[in-house]
């Protein structure tokens, strides 16, 4: 019973000195220990084993249970020590709260006794600057009055004043007072509630009026409309009524400035009728001649009659261009048949430098201010290189090249630009028509070149380089673009593009593509049917040196078009308008290019194929069956190597100017080269085990030469890039690949068709077939074979490709002693 009930008192201390994990973790923080008694999941059996591991170790059991008694008894003591310290904490804690709730009340109290001292002070300072403060605003309201009765004074005596030399014209003397009575009435718009400031406001707007109509009068009669004779002039009073205009309704000055414009250039008018012959753009010069003389006249006579800041000479010369501009456009649409493009330009060209000297001479502030005229918009500033060396370009030409080309580039920030020489644009088809017309007969004159002169030659510095007339064709064409560009960025610039485009295809069409030369046979001409097709003699159709020159030739010269092509595009779009620049698109000529480019390649590549066509099919119909030892490399071999080194070199020497492209022809010689050697490997049948060996060693000399073929021949050797030995390790692999299946004995037919499908992994019963027939095996052995190889073929996983990687390298357990014996016999020739 007494063990019951201490077994059931332990379960209930237990329980109660179960401690959650998160009190469990903050004693742990608190108090750290390493004892395991002090664990929460302490296990006393474990502490047990612990302390007698052994039966041995219970010798010392009485010391230890001495140990544990004096620790608790320890712990008891520190128990009882800290539960009667605990005993007047209750207390203590009472009366410390106690004691600072005093402690506040008395703060509270001294901040209340604070604050009722800092309100005393606050009324006993208003109490004292009261009478301060109402000082201040008598002396403010003082000071306003006596300052606004001084005003109203010089307001009602200004009025006076104003009326009475309004009346003697004194306009000197108005000038300045009406200002002053100006200003001084801003002061009363607070007042106009009151009769009396309302009734002078009044009388100031009634002077100003009678003030703007009496100047204008005075204006008219010194200055008389047209068909009357001049009786004025410059006089003081003019000069004093300008100042008063100054101040007035800025409708008055600009209604004087209009008049005296308009009457100024009345006479140009009459002149430059539309009916005289001074009229036409022949004499467009005596137009500028004549308000040149003006302006100097003006300066003389009226220069200090009119305030500088009118800029009058400027609003002059400004009036005379928009009328000019009217006046040319009206004559050029009554005479458009009339127009050639000499004439056009020699126009333009004058009207250019006259627009050039205005910005040289005026700065174009008036040009916002003059009503019913806007400021023409400047043109965009271009980045164009080309402009920079425009004006030495065309030193020693003769007068008529000199008259086709404005002297100097137009300035991107000239203010004054267009102003005139926009009447021109609408006749400027007249332009692009001259240009159309020129640039067909360039063409032209390069086919006539080229018929005359002949292809380039091999061996000379002419053979594979960029055909001259490439050079002059973009030559010309930055010359048009930048001569159009100063006539107008618009739409004429848009039709240029046109042009140029239409140019850019004729030049691929006649010069490059036209040229590119045709099979050297009669066959009629060299295509890709007649190369494919296969060659049973010897005689193969093959281009001459000059014309695999003449091919290189044209090949860098649509790369040199393309490159320039492109450029063209970008300067075209910075010389138009941002609005327009979408319109220029010269994707189309560049693929024409492109185009040129890749049947150069092309053509290359079929001779060179072509002519090995013959050493293939020899390769075929050699009997393979009866070699009886393996020698050196076959004769067929020898004769593509032959080929290969004759014409690559010269191939890669006339295209030295765009490496990139002899890459290409390079890979493309070999995307056709290996398939079609493959495809006469597969027509060797029957082949026995030599004959096989023979074929791999004519195989792995291919893939040297076809490795070298980027530096074949060449003093500098060059590493061949990475895709393209990649294309060449890959096709003859496969080829090599290919004979060693040929090689293996087809028993037992198992580990054939393995092994077929490890080295190939060709899942297409077609070539499976075509190995067979290779290895001379009967239509009744094949037949069990092809069903074989259907059931030993792996099935592809969804979304893939069937079959392990195409050139898995076999493993020399995979391969016979004849294959490591052939392989030991290449390695020691290399």
């Amino acid at each position: 019973m007494m063990e019951e009930e201490e077994f059931e008192l332990a379960e209930d201390l237990e329980a109660i000195l179960h401690l959650t994990p998160e009190v469990q973790l903050a004693i742990e923080q608190v108090f750290p220990s390493q004892d395991p008694l002090d664990r929460a999941d302490f296990n006393a059996v474990e502490y047990i084993n612990t302390l007698f591991p052994t039966e041995q170790s219970l010798a010392n059991i009485d010391d230890v249970v001495n140990k544990i008694r004096l620790k608790i008894r320890r712990l008891d003591d520190n128990i009882r020590t800290v539960v009667r310290g605990q005993t007047n904490v209750g207390q203590d804690g009472r009366q410390a709260l106690e004691e600072a709730q005093i402690a506040i009340q008395q703060l509270f109290g001294k901040i209340k006794d604070i604050k009722d001292k800092a309100e005393k002070s606050e009324q006993m300072v208003k109490e004292i600057t009261r009478d301060i403060k109402q000082l201040d605003h008598a002396k403010r309201h003082l000071t306003t009055s006596i300052t606004t009765l001084n005003h109203l004074h010089m307001l009602a005596g200004g009025v006076d004043s104003l009326e009475a030399m309004t009346r003697k014209r004194q306009y000197g003397e108005v000038a300045n007072l009406l200002q002053g009575v100006v200003n001084v009435l801003e002061h009363f718009h607070k007042y106009m509630g009151i009769t009396q400031i309302r009734q002078l406001s009044e009388r100031v707007k009634a002077a100003q009026s009678e003030l703007g109509t009496q100047i204008l009068a005075d204006f008219e009669e010194s200055f008389p409309s047209q068909g009357s004779k001049r009786q004025g002039g410059p006089s003081n009073v003019l000069r004093d009524a300008c100042l008063v205009a100054n101040v007035l309704d800025p409708r008055i000055k600009q209604e004087i400035i209009k008049k005296f414009i308009r009457q100024h250039l009345s006479e140009y008018l009459v002149l430059f009728q539309e009916n005289q012959d001074v009229a036409w753009l022949d004499k467009i010069d005596r137009r500028y001649a004549w308000i040149k003389r003006q302006l100097v006249d003006y300066e003389e006579k009226y220069g200090r009659m009119f305030p500088e800041e009118w800029s009058m000479t400027e609003r002059i010369a400004v009036e005379f261009c928009h009328i000019t501009r009217v006046e040319l456009a009206k004559v050029m649409r009554t005479r458009a048949k009339e127009i050639e493009v000499k004439l056009l330009l020699f126009a333009i060209q004058r009207t250019t430098n006259f627009e050039g000297l205005l910005a040289k001479r005026f700065t174009g502030c008036t040009l916002t201010d003059i009503p019913g005229k806007k400021r023409p918009e400047s043109p965009l500033e271009s980045t164009n290189p080309f402009l920079d060396d425009d004006a030495g370009e065309d030193v020693g030409a003769d007068k008529d090249e000199d008259l086709a080309k404005p002297r100097k580039p137009k300035a991107p920030d000239n203010p004054f630009h267009g102003i005139v020489s926009k009447c021109f644009e609408p006749h400027l088809y007249v332009y692009i028509e001259s240009q159309d017309k020129n640039l067909g007969e360039l063409i032209d004159r390069f086919v006539a070149d080229f018929r005359a002169q002949g292809p380039p030659k091999a061996g000379t510095e002419e053979g594979g380089a960029v055909l001259p007339s490439c050079a002059d064709l973009f030559v010309y064409y930055k010359k048009c673009m930048v001569q159009c560009s100063q006539l107008s960025t618009g739409e004429p610039m848009i039709a240029l593009t046109t042009i140029f485009q239409k140019f850019l295809r004729e030049y691929a069409w006649k010069i490059l593509s036209g040229n590119l030369p045709k099979s050297s046979s009669n066959s009629g001409g060299l295509t890709i049917s007649s190369l494919l097709k296969e060659k049973d003699g010897p005689e193969a159709a093959k281009f001459t040196m000059d014309e695999l020159c003449l091919i290189c030739s044209i090949l860098s010269t649509a790369e040199y078009c393309l490159a320039t092509t492109q450029q063209l595009e970008e300067k075209l779009k910075e010389k138009v308008d941002k609005v327009l620049v979408e319109r220029i698109n010269l994707t189309g000529e560049m693929d024409t290019f492109s185009t040129v480019i890749s049947n150069s390649i092309q053509l290359i590549v079929q001779d060179i194929d072509a002519a090995c066509d013959p050493a293939l099919t020899a390769m075929s119909k050699m009997p393979w069956q009866s070699v009886e030892h393996v020698g050196d490399q076959s004769p067929y071999v020898t004769s593509i190597i032959m080929h290969i080194k004759q014409n690559v070199p010269i191939i890669r020497e006339n295209l030295a100017s765009t490496r990139k492209y002899f890459t290409q022809f390079c890979i493309k010689f070999t995307n056709s080269f290996i398939p079609k050697f493959i495809n006469h490997l597969f027509r060797c049948k029957p082949i026995s085990m030599v004959g096989a060996e023979q074929l791999l060693l004519d195989t792995h000399s291919l893939k040297t030469v076809l490795l070298d073929l980027p530096s074949i021949g060449s003093q500098v050797l060059r590493k061949a890039p990475a895709s393209y030995t990649k294309i060449v390790v890959k096709g003859m692999t496969r080829a090599e690949m290919i004979l060693k299946v040929v090689m293996a004995p087809h028993e037992p037919p198992v580990v054939f068709v393995d092994n077929y499908i490890k080295l190939l992994a060709d899942g297409n019963p077609e070539t499976f077939q075509k190995i067979l027939d290779m290895k001379g095996l009967k239509r009744s052995e094949q037949s069990s074979m092809l069903e074989l190889f259907r059931q030993r073929l792996p099935t592809p996983p969804s979304g893939a490709d069937s079959g392990p990687s195409l050139f898995s390298a076999p493993t020399p357990e995979q391969e016979s002693s004849r294959i490591r014996k052939l392989e030991k016999l290449i390695k020691k020739r290399l």
